[in-house]
């Protein structure tokens, strides 16, 4: 019998196991370093594995040359989509470093940022709600301000969730490894990515089951916190008083001023990204038009008592300069509370924020690329869908760069994995901003050629938005104003700079090929 690398490769075989050589290594990367053979060729067995499962999956289940969604989500599903999109890590952890440089007033802070974020879901809605088969949200754009913005918008949006992806996968491998502080953290980052990878490819509707529980969860965790929090402000916890005094001493209510109330917006909107995958779902909502009005709806107060209560409940009770907020303002609180395992608690909650938070990654990113493939903006290879209405290859494609990402995080985390983080900070604020000026080109349009189609209508307009394009812009300054955060502004127009160059060189191309075809047909006449 011949060696074993020597046999004919059995194409039938899914996983073939690594050789010995490899193994132990592979399974010791933190004890010992890997050769660069080993590391290349470990990375090409998790790609090929991953190719290999998408195959078999796909052609088990017949893949259908259909270029239209399924529509199996439910408004339970979309108003928790609409929620869960926000609720992450942002919130549970983030929220610490802005109050501890706003003071008390981040309650301010927050309650502007989600104004904003408001209105733009605003905006949203009515688009959705007046064309809701177009799909993702970039289409309307496509419609609002041309070929170019859709392009742009649906490239620039892919690569901002293919990127988070990433980084939320070694998020959450961190806080897995709180409990397995011997498994590496790279192993534990491709393992969610692979197993959430696996519940976006069964079908949509696992999908908004999946988001409708870790949503659900991370709701109940939110109200649970609200609810013991207010017991302890208004006396009613156990050895204690009426106390709201941490609001107005160390320093006063703005020890920062004014400035940095508004400084703070900059970190607080890369919080609330997410409200709009709502808009996104829409497409394979059963009532897209009634699905989108009511989760937009709910967004407005549950941002309110969510993000700005419980902020509002963390600066009442600890003093803001308390180093112990850096850490994670909800575990400090319950803490003070003498509430047992409170780090454990909070652990599980962010690491369901965190899950969350990919398998929204993996969904949006697939159906703007599949969005970008139905326009000819991406290969058409990614039409091609299962028969539960799956686009897996979009999906594949997605994860397959987010494995890329993770392995950048441990070879090279200070040059392509710190470009990652950087670049990511601007586009999502450029997506807005691009959806804002095209709802104010389309309602005019809509207004004076279809009335009708306006169901469903942004507030005051066309004031707020323009309010809201001013706000966006006001972030962009700030950002280019704060030295640590300029990178991230330079970064991110290197991406925006390439999605645009990218677009006029296909647009010429595709100039110069109808330039030719109409010769070629003039010839033939």
């Amino acid at each position: 019998m011949r060696p074993a690398l020597q046999q004919k490769k059995d194409k039938r075989v899914f996983f073939q196991p690594l050789p010995p050589t490899v193994l132990p290594s592979f399974l010791t990367f933190h004890h010992k370093n890997l050769s660069m053979y080993q590391i290349r060729y470990i990375y090409i067995r998790i790609q090929r594995h991953l190719l290999l499962l998408s195959k078999m999956y796909t052609r088990g289940i017949c893949m259908q040359q259909q270029q239209e969604l399924q529509k199996h989500l439910k408004m339970r599903h979309m108003t928790m989509i609409a929620l869960g999109g926000m609720i992450g890590a942002g919130l549970f952890v983030g929220s610490g470093a802005v109050i501890n440089a706003t003071g008390p007033a981040a309650v301010f802070t927050y309650a502007l940022a989600g104004l904003l974020v408001i209105l733009v879901v605003r905006m949203l809605a009515e688009m959705t709600t007046a064309y809701p088969n177009a799909g993702s949200f970039s289409e309307h754009v496509r419609i609002g301000l041309g070929n170019w913005a859709g392009f742009s918008i649906g490239w620039l949006y892919w690569y901002y969730w293919v990127a988070v992806v990433a980084i939320e996968a070694v998020a959450g491998a961190g806080i897995i490894q709180y409990w397995l502080p011997h498994v590496p953290l790279w192993i534990l980052s491709l393992t969610l990515m692979f197993l959430l990878t696996l519940t976006n490819l069964f079908s949509v509707r696992s999908f908004g089951e999946f988001e409708y529980w870790f949503s659900s969860i991370k709701v109940a965790a939110i109200i649970v916190f609200l609810f013991l929090g207010s017991l302890y402000i208004l006396g009613m916890w156990p050895g204690t008083t009426l106390n709201f005094s941490n609001l107005t001493e160390q320093g006063g209510f703005a020890p920062h001023g004014i400035k940095a109330i508004f400084q703070g917006i900059v970190i607080v909107m890369f919080s609330f990204v997410g409200s709009e995958v709502v808009t996104i779902a829409a497409a394979e909502s059963a009532e897209p038009k009634e699905a989108v009005a009511k989760a937009t709806r709910s967004v407005i107060w549950r941002i309110l008592i969510f993000f700005v209560g419980s902020v509002f409940i963390v600066v009442c009770i600890m003093p803001w300069n308390d180093t112990k907020i850096l850490g994670s303002p909800y575990v400090t609180v319950l803490e003070k509370l003498n509430i047992s395992g409170a780090a454990q608690i909070m652990n599980i909650v962010v690491l369901v924020a965190v899950l969350s938070c990919l398998n929204s990654g993996l969904y949006s990113a697939s159906r703007m690329l599949f969005g970008l493939a139905k326009k000819g903006d991406a290969p058409q290879w990614f039409l091609t869908l299962t028969n539960k209405g799956v686009p897996a290859r979009a999906i594949v494609a997605g994860t397959m760069i987010g494995y890329a990402s993770v392995v950048m995080a441990y070879f090279s985390p200070d040059t392509v994995y710190q470009f990652l983080v950087n670049s990511t900070g601007a586009v999502a604020l450029f997506v807005y901003l691009l959806i804002a000026i095209a709802q104010l080109r389309l309602r005019a349009r809509l207004e004076k050629e279809n009335p009708q189609l306006l169901q469903l209508r942004m507030w005051a307009y066309p004031y707020l938005t323009y309010v809201t394009i001013a706000g966006i812009l006001g972030i962009f300054v700030l950002i280019g104003m704060a030295p640590d955060m300029r990178s991230q502004l330079y970064m991110s127009l290197v991406c925006i700079i390439i999605v645009f160059a990218a677009y006029f060189f296909r647009a010429r191309k595709v100039s110069a090929e109808a330039t030719v075809e109409k010769q070629t047909d003039s010839l033939g006449a």
